[in-house]
């Protein structure tokens, strides 16, 4: 099938076709629209979710004291119970309304490339602002600053437990020999392994041992927020990779954001992370031209994301693998949303109890728990892990009963046929949508089509 650029770039790049606005028309207007993905003013931040936390902190502590103090901390404990569904909730009205969906494809993306899951109700607050500082600001920039941002924010340091790492003989260790103030190896481990280099580069255990003392003296904790504390930090230069880090006394945190840089930098990862994306956008299998045109490119620019896109997005794989990839759980509910010319206004109307029934648990019976992935590698990408028979039942229940509760009336699923796949559709929709029954069921049809279920 032919596809023309705005359609492709809508469907594949994008979270779909809207009836509210026009596709992009070439490269250059998708790659612009990526600064639409910063961060909105008033967003979570790592700081505001830790006072929240404090706060918390002490309500529980003091909620015995009286009816007045337990009351309090009930609200505060539902308020951080429901951040999962409002910062969901707000990615969703965010996609819904991007203009061309790329910048929040990208959004997550990346968040889930550097999964950091805010495990306990405590840490829900963390796990938004982290996505606001460590991923929004940096996904039209370097690899290497986002790489940064990621690995030494609080959230991910709290995930990997990376804030109870100790240099086997720093000050700290010294000081209190008799308590267990050992190193921990997982932040260096997922930094190589997951984050930028790949399984089965030229790596070894004595590199990810080196990065991790390195990274001792990277701290985060409710009292003072982020630090880079000395006294815990491993003294003495570290070798990763070949290259020394660090003076005679101890290493800094800017040693950390070189040593980062240098790894960002390497062919390895260049064409891991060049896979990846192409394997998210494009295809479960790229091919080795499409792949190795993208990590050139990253070489020749030193992870220049947007010219890493552009290889991606004018390259003809992109047409030729149409309809290959399935949509996931959240990307199929945005452009459901969208497909029905559903505004981010609409989305963000809603509230407890029809925001987790219409959105938050439907997504979870689809198999994706909003930032709850199984482990730090992220949601998987095979086809077979989204179109299991009971996961697909719960696409359909979604696409029979959600639409009328945001749209009255209903479109008529001809016309929304044409404004949702532009024309992409199979013969079969053609022919099976105009015999629905009613608007709603021709609605589902659409909705739960393989054709739509796929771009």
């Amino acid at each position: 099938m032919n596809v023309d650029f705005p359609q492709l770039a809508a469907i594949r790049l994008g979270f779909g076709l809207s009836p509210l606005m026009p596709p992009p028309q070439d490269p250059a207007e998708l790659l612009a629209g990526l600064g639409l993905a910063a961060p909105e003013p008033g967003s979570m931040t790592s700081e505001q979710a830790r006072e929240m936390t404090k706060l918390r902190t002490r309500l529980r502590r003091a909620r015995y004291d009286s009816e007045a103090a337990e009351k309090e901390y009930s609200v505060q404990n539902k308020l951080m119970g429901r951040q999962l569904a409002r910062d969901l909730q707000g990615r969703i009205a965010r996609a819904v309304d991007d203009p061309f969906g790329f910048g929040e494809r990208l959004v997550q993306f990346w968040s889930d490339h550097f999964t950091a899951v805010p495990t306990g109700l405590a840490n829900n607050p963390l796990g938004s602002a982290y996505v606001n500082e460590a991923i929004r600001p940096h996904i039209g920039g370097r690899f290497e600053d986002m790489f940064f941002a990621a690995d030494t924010h609080p959230m991910m340091l709290v995930y990997l437990n990376q804030n109870t790492s100790r240099g086997p003989n720093s000050m700290a260790a010294q000081r209190q020999p008799d308590k267990a103030l050992g190193l921990n190896e997982n932040l260096a481990r997922e930094a190589m392994e997951l984050h930028s280099l790949g399984v089965g580069a030229p790596y070894t255990q004595a590199d990810v041992r080196q990065l991790a003392e390195l990274l001792t003296g990277l701290s985060y904790n409710l009292q003072k927020g982020f630090e880079y504390l000395p006294q815990i930090a491993e003294p003495g230069a570290e070798t990763v990779l070949g290259v020394s880090y660090g003076g005679e006394n101890k290493a800094t945190l800017r040693d950390i954001r070189l040593a980062l840089r240098d790894i960002a930098r390497r062919p390895e990862t260049a064409q891991h992370v060049s896979r990846k994306l192409a394997i998210h956008f494009v295809s479960d299998s790229p091919s080795a031209d499409l792949v190795d045109q993208m990590a050139a490119k990253w070489r020749e620019t030193d992870g220049h994301l947007p010219q890493v896109y552009r290889v991606m997005m004018t390259h003809p794989e992109l047409e030729a693998t149409f309809r290959q990839k399935v949509r996931q759980p959240f990307d199929y509910m945005v452009a459901a949303l969208r497909a029905l010319g559903v505004t981010g206004k609409q989305v963000m109307a809603l509230d407890f109890p029809q925001l987790p029934a219409i959105l938050f648990q439907p997504l979870a019976g689809m198999g994706q728990r909003w930032m709850r992935p199984v482990g730090p590698d992220g949601w998987p990408e095979a086809p077979e892990a989204w179109i299991a028979p009971q996961l697909l039942a719960a696409r359909i229940s979604w696409a029979l009963q959600t639409p009328r509760k945001f749209v009255k009336p209903l479109p008529d699923p001809r016309d929304m046929l044409q404004t949702a796949l532009g024309g992409t559709q199979s013969p079969e929709l053609d022919w099976a949508v105009p015999k629905a029954e009613n608007r709603a069921e021709g609605v589902a049809l659409i909705l739960a089509s393989s054709d739509f279920n796929r771009r």
